[in-house]
């Protein structure tokens, strides 16, 4: 079963969240419809980054990897990957 890994942005505060889900614009509305939890404080949020990966597990091991970088080394990756780019690649590449 293929899921997402995303990250969006704050726009009124800049920050990121990262996450994992089955239905990509389903996750955003919630997050953006939210009234409890991280990303209620931060809302409207967009998406800037996504890719698709086959399995729940690589998804999950994706984001791992993303939530354990810093602020710049997550943008530079966002710059070098984009989700066009990740895409046409087979979102192999991290």
């Amino acid at each position: 079963m293929e899921c997402w890994v995303y990250m969006l942005q704050s726009i009124k505060f800049g920050k990121y969240y990262i996450g994992q889900t089955k239905d990509l614009q389903k996750r955003l509305a919630r997050h953006n419809a939210e009234t409890g939890g991280y990303t209620a404080r931060f809302m409207p949020w967009i998406i800037v980054w996504y890719c698709k990966k086959e399995s729940r597990k690589e998804a999950m091991r994706l984001e791992r990897k993303l939530k354990n970088l810093s602020r710049s080394r997550l943008e530079s990756f966002m710059n070098k990957y984009s989700s066009t780019k990740f895409l046409l690649a087979g979102g192999q590449r991290y």
